[in-house]
């Protein structure tokens, strides 16, 4: 895609002034790193980084059909949700893949908002307008919104001072909508990191004057600028799913790990057809696994047996900085998916001894 044709957050200037490394990622010119990577991670998960995410997706539906509508297009049960409350969940589609997914942000009894890949965003919009035979009031504020994500063991003190929301009080996947130096914002406490954390979200015109306020507040606590490379390695110490990477539209919930999120309590798209799955078995599933030679695992390694008969393959895959180790996720034969299972990665060519390993690699702050 060329720079032409690439959209742009709305802080795309500031991170250009600071020297990011800008690359094409689902459609939009995004941050790829500032300084090393290595140490970008470091600081998300021993301090505070902020990460710009304003890529993602965002809808708001509306209507006292609006629960109704989440119950049939997503797989989590939605009706568990209270106000201030998230819920992660999936869209699935009709052939026993994943269209996407996604976070659903219960604002109100009749207003939900819903968070989805950027990649995704058409794509998104389209399936659930499609399904949207309840008359729900749809509206996609993506272009509108900016998102910044505050991470790491010393966010909470580091943006403290600029809420009187105490943010230490937060629960993990609750939300509050409140004044974030002086800016209307949806605070939330989702992470995608593993690190503790917020992300803050504010309406374009604002992006700026929050983005610098959250820098001045966090000069004490040594908060740097954190770009989309770190994220991957920090997501992937979590063992979270990468949609286009472990998750995808031919990929079950089931085989991906995600059936804490597939609910047979309600009717849902697909939901028959996963429940036979469910009932009879999957073949392969979604594993993390640790290299116990020297080699770094990426994403389309083919995984192999002592027998050396093929049992699977790479999905994401990279040195963890904190580990210093390669550590990756697989689909992997169900048959060879326990943990503490030894399997072999074809490193160019080469076969490396890794071990099937309990996620999450790291644990949660």
């Amino acid at each position: 895609m060329s720079t032409e044709t690439l959209k742009t957050v709305a802080l795309n200037h500031v991170h250009e002034a600071l020297g990011a490394k800008m690359i094409p990622f689902a459609g939009y010119n995004m941050p790829v790193r500032y300084v090393s990577q290595i140490e970008e991670h470091h600081t998300v998960r021993r301090g505070v980084g902020v990460f710009d995410v304003s890529h993602m997706g965002e809808f708001l539906l509306e209507g006292s059909e609006a629960l109704a509508l989440i119950q049939a297009v997503t797989s989590n049960d939605a009706a568990k949700l209270v106000d201030g409350k998230v819920q992660y969940s999936c869209l699935p589609n009709e052939t026993g893949g994943i269209v996407d997914d996604l976070l659903v942000y219960r604002m109100n009894e009749q207003k939900y908002l819903l968070v989805v890949n950027a990649s995704n965003i058409d794509k998104d919009w389209a399936w659930i307008s499609q399904k949207n035979t309840f008359g729900v009031k749809m509206t996609n504020i993506s272009d509108d919104m900016s998102l910044l994500a505050v991470q790491g063991p010393k966010a909470a003190e580091a943006l403290q001072s600029l809420t009187s929301v105490v943010l230490a009080d937060m629960e993990y996947y609750s939300f509050k909508e409140g004044q974030m130096a002086g800016v209307d914002t949806i605070i939330s406490a989702t992470g995608y990191t593993g690190a503790g954390g917020f992300e803050l979200y504010v309406r374009n015109e604002f992006a700026e004057k929050l983005w610098n306020a959250v820098f001045e507040a966090g000069k004490p606590y040594d908060i740097k600028p954190i770009g989309l490379a770190a994220r991957d390695t920090l997501r992937l110490e979590m063992g979270f799913c990468l949609y286009g990477n472990d998750i995808d539209d031919s990929t079950s919930p089931l085989e991906a790990g995600l059936g804490w999120i597939t609910k047979f309590t309600k009717d849902f798209t697909n939901s028959a057809a996963l429940l036979k799955q469910k009932e009879s078995g999957v073949s392969e599933k979604l594993v993390g696994f640790e290299m116990i030679e020297k080699g770094i695992p990426r994403q389309g390694y083919e995984l192999f047996d002592a027998n050396n008969q093929k049992i699977g393959r790479v999905t994401s895959g990279t040195q963890s900085p904190t580990m210093d180790k390669g550590i990756g996720m697989a689909y992997l034969q169900t048959s060879h998916s326990k943990v503490g299972t030894e399997v072999y990665v074809d490193i160019r060519g080469k076969k490396i001894k890794a071990i099937v390993a309990k996620l999450p690699f790291v644990s949660k702050k």
